[in-house]
């Protein structure tokens, strides 16, 4: 327990450029089955919120990792018209199914949120005494 710090004021201000999240963050992810990578961004908080919205909608029928992949992946474009008609999607999001395989989309949704902070491991004291 002694080498646990308890977080103060003053290291707030001391450490604020460190402590504030930042912005435009990417992370570059290799999916080995196309043996190249894709860059991800950092999600808003309005991108996860929504993504979680859509998991919890029976209507939406589990497609919320399409949804966020589809917001977060921004090398290559999958946005892209060009793209998405070559691939002959109908809606926008269809691209994602088109490109990864279903547990591609699971890890790349779940580094997404790891990137947006929204995995960040927070540990009771109480459970690092035992």
């Amino acid at each position: 327990m002694s080498n646990i710090k308890k977080l103060t004021l003053n290291d707030l201000i001391k450490d604020k450029e460190r402590i504030q999240p930042k912005e435009n963050v990417t992370k570059e992810l290799l999916v080995e089955r196309l043996g190249a990578t894709v860059t991800i961004r950092r999600a808003e908080r309005s991108l996860v919120l929504d993504t979680i919205d859509l998991a919890n909608d029976d209507n939406f029928k589990g497609n919320s990792d399409e949804f966020f992949v589809y917001n977060i992946v921004t090398e290559p474009n999958l946005k892209d018209t060009e793209l998405q008609k070559v691939y002959g999607c109908v809606e926008p999001t269809d691209i994602v199914h088109k490109i990864f395989e279903v547990g591609e989309i699971t890890s790349i949704a779940q580094e997404g949120m790891k990137l947006a902070g929204y995995n960040d491991k927070v540990t009771p004291v109480d459970d690092l005494k035992n």
